[in-house]
């Protein structure tokens, strides 16, 4: 159990979001709005904690504006601030590593650090009802909020869809590239449909780098959303009362 840390106060944010593809960072005022040129690099190759931790040192550095506290959105699995899977970096490099308190020590500001489509939602729901989130791009990445109130993190990428697939591999970057997109798009279709029916959710969102390949006509209370439009959720992660995955961690006394 994770003991839960004193709301900071404080003024801009340094917002990163760790992708399959790229790694993108930027400034925000409290609110949300973009105080500085949204960044990326591309996620190094061999994308181990010390490789990636030295691309964010490199995109910070490119940065103008100062900032106060730090939100990371991270594709896998964060537990108290630790990383407990990374299906979509270096394999075998990511369990149990307190990528938190790295980042915090480095830039000596208080963290918080959960899953990237946790924090894309955060910037994008209306607030009303159950809302899930979707980012298809390197993997498949999902979100639950209920009335603006984001919901413990669930990796439903890696549930089967097929006797020998998960999400991950059914809708990810890597099959998109061997099936091509008219049959990718059946295969986003049928999983939309099993969302419907086991969520019942009142809107569903779709972002993600692959979204734009989307063909098909889309329901009613489905939209189309872009990284844009989840920027403000590096912001909104500093809102929200600790709970669940959200966990503030600060640097260790030098």
């Amino acid at each position: 159990m994770c003991q839960l840390s004193k709301k900071e106060s404080g003024n801009n944010i340094l917002s990163i979001d760790i992708g399959g593809t790229s790694i993108k960072a930027c400034i925000l005022s409290s609110k949300g709005d973009l105080l500085s040129e949204f960044k990326k690099l591309p996620t190094p190759k061999n994308s181990t904690p010390e490789e990636v931790i030295k691309t964010i040192k490199e995109l910070v550095s490119s940065l103008e504006d100062s900032f106060d506290r730090i939100s990371i959105g991270f594709p896998g699995y964060v537990k108290c601030g630790k990383v407990e899977t990374a299906p979509n970096l270096a394999k075998n490099k990511w369990t149990n590593v307190n990528l938190a308190q790295q980042v915090s020590n480095l830039f000596n500001r208080p963290v918080r650090l959960i899953n990237d489509a946790d924090q894309q939602a955060l910037g994008i729901v209306s607030g009303i009802g159950f809302e899930i989130v979707f980012t298809v791009g390197t993997g498949f990445g999902t979100a639950l909020v209920f009335d603006g109130e984001l919901l413990p993190h669930f990796e439903l990428a890696h549930l089967p869809v097929t006797k020998t697939k998960d999400y991950d591999d059914y809708i990810g970057t890597k099959a998109f590239e061997k099936i091509g997109k008219k049959d990718w798009n059946e295969r986003l279709q049928r999983i939309i449909q099993i969302y419907k029916t086991v969520f019942n959710y009142d809107t569903l969102y779709i972002g993600g780098g692959n979204s734009k390949h989307i063909t098909f006509e889309l329901d009613h209370n489905i939209h189309l959303v872009t990284n844009k439009d989840g920027i403000k959720g590096g912001a909104k992660l500093w809102e929200v009362a600790e709970k669940y995955h959200v966990y503030t961690t600060r640097p260790n006394d030098k």
